[in-house]
């Protein structure tokens, strides 16, 4: 991993360097896209980072507890289009990767789901992705493999004892309470 992630700082650290300065259009939109992409290949390489440590049985989570409300407020506010509500309750979670995996379940619904706003719920010890379009629905219950990251998510919340599972138009993720 560290033969990939040292060549991609590298990229993102002068493209960043190259954002400081004045850059005339449409050399600054090219920048932009070049610390875009550069930041989505750094989480995608995250993504199998966590897979392979939690298939080869090598994943140690940092087990907190923690309110499930805060888990859908931080991936909520990860993602442009997303609004956290509700009322949670204590859940037993490593408080990132549950995070990440939420943000990246209503990502993918926001993305596949041709959505412009999409609301993260948090219900007692579960966190409710919705709406769930028919275009999001295969792809986020692992039907097909479109979005590694939401089927990364998914494993995830395997992983720290809990499940992801599609209700009409909602997406329920279940976390193992505290």
């Amino acid at each position: 991993m560290h033969d990939l992630r040292t060549p991609l700082a590298t990229v993102l650290g002068f493209a960043r360097t190259l954002q400081r300065g004045t850059l005339e259009p449409p050399k600054d939109q090219y920048v932009e896209m070049m610390v875009a992409a550069g930041e989505q290949l750094g989480e995608i390489l995250d993504d199998l980072g966590a897979l392979a440590r939690i298939e080869s049985e090598r994943w140690e989570p940092n087990m907190q507890d923690v309110d499930s409300r805060q888990i859908a407020a931080g991936a909520a506010q990860r993602l442009e289009g997303a609004t956290a509500v509700g009322e949670g309750t204590a859940v037993r979670v490593d408080v990132d990767s549950a995070e990440r995996a939420v943000y990246s379940l209503a990502r993918c619904a926001l993305r596949h789901g041709g959505l412009d706003a999409i609301t993260v719920e948090a219900e007692g010890s579960t966190i409710a992705v919705h709406p769930v379009t028919a275009a999001a629905a295969p792809v986020l219950t692992r039907q097909t493999l479109r979005d590694f990251g939401a089927a990364v998510a998914a494993r995830v919340v395997d992983a720290l004892g809990g499940s992801v599972e599609l209700e009409g138009e909602r997406l329920v993720v279940r976390l193992p309470p505290a």
